[in-house]
C-alpha cells in the first residue's frame, strides 16, 4: 500500500494568487510558513522554520483567496506533488503540497479583513473533490 498524505497548519508568508487556467478553472497559489520548537543542549530554547509551497484548485481555491491573506492562519490536508518545468534552457523541479481539504485558521493579528466576523463554528470547511489535474494548468 501506498500513502501520499500530507498534514499542515501554519500561517500564509504571502497573500494568495487566484488564476484561472485556460479551461476557466481556478487556481489559488501561495505558502505557508510551519514552526517546530523543542529545546535542545541546556534547555536551550530552539526554533525551525520551514516553508511550504501550496497549490489549491476550484472552489477551495476561491475561498483561500477570498478570506486569506499573509499572516492568516490554515489547515491544508493534502497530497505532496513534484514537477518539472523549463526555465532559462535547464529543466527544473519543485515540490508542493496539493490542498485536498482546509479549515480556516487564527486571523492575522492587527488584522483589518473585509472578511465578516466569524464564530469558529461558521467557518467553512473544505472537502476539494478528487480530480485529474494537468501539471500545466498550474503555471
Amino acid at each position: 500500500m501506498n500513502i501520499n498524505k500530507v498534514f499542515l497548519y501554519g500561517n500564509l508568508t504571502r497573500d494568495p494568487e487566484l488564476r484561472q487556467t485556460q479551461n476557466g478553472k481556478s487556481v489559488c497559489s501561495f505558502s505557508i510558513a510551519t514552526n517546530r520548537k523543542w529545546s535542545g543542549k541546556n534547555n536551550e530554547k530552539e526554533q525551525d522554520t520551514q516553508y511550504h509551497n501550496i497549490v489549491a484548485w476550484g472552489k477551495v481555491a476561491e475561498l483561500i483567496e477570498q478570506y486569506m491573506k499573509k499572516g492568516s492562519g490554515i489547515f491544508i490536508e493534502g497530497r505532496l506533488q513534484t514537477r518539472t518545468y523549463e526555465k532559462d534552457g535547464s529543466k527544473r523541479y519543485t515540490t508542493e503540497v496539493v490542498a485536498e481539504n482546509m479549515q480556516f485558521g487564527n486571523k492575522p493579528k492587527n488584522s483589518s479583513s473585509s472578511a465578516p466576523s466569524q464564530k469558529e463554528e461558521d467557518v467553512p470547511v473544505v472537502d476539494q473533490d478528487e480530480e485529474t489535474i494537468d501539471p500545466e494548468d498550474i503555471f
